[in-house]
């Protein structure tokens, strides 16, 4: 199989378990690694043969935009489950990064294996 690398995406969302973060987004980044055809995909170099990782990227800025999750835990299944099922993918990794959420670290993070 594949693999068709996303690095560093940035999307504001509400989440968090404190009173101030039910109120203010906060930046998120996510790096996913999906399972594609390559093969396929080159065999015509035609879009409709491979997987738009533009809209894919938009619909997931949309998806995690509109969400209002506690914990990201909570958010990466839940995007994960949803990416699997959008965009018919056989295989993903994710990788949800919460800046700040801890003291003298540079992120919290939660990585899925679907």
């Amino acid at each position: 199989m594949d693999k068709l690398l996303i690095n560093g995406l940035e999307v504001q969302a509400i989440v968090g378990v404190r009173d101030w973060e039910r109120q203010v987004r906060q930046t998120l980044q996510f790096d996913l690694e999906l399972g594609v055809d390559a093969q396929a995909a080159a065999r015509r170099d035609a879009i409709e043969d491979a997987l738009d990782y533009g809209a894919l990227a938009r619909s997931l800025t949309e998806f995690v935009s509109a969400s209002r999750f506690q914990l990201i835990e909570t958010l990466a299944v839940e995007v994960a489950a949803w990416l699997k099922d959008e965009h018919q993918l056989p295989w993903l990794k994710l990788r949800v990064y919460k800046p700040g959420a801890v003291p003298n670290a540079r992120a919290v993070v939660i990585e899925i294996e679907r």
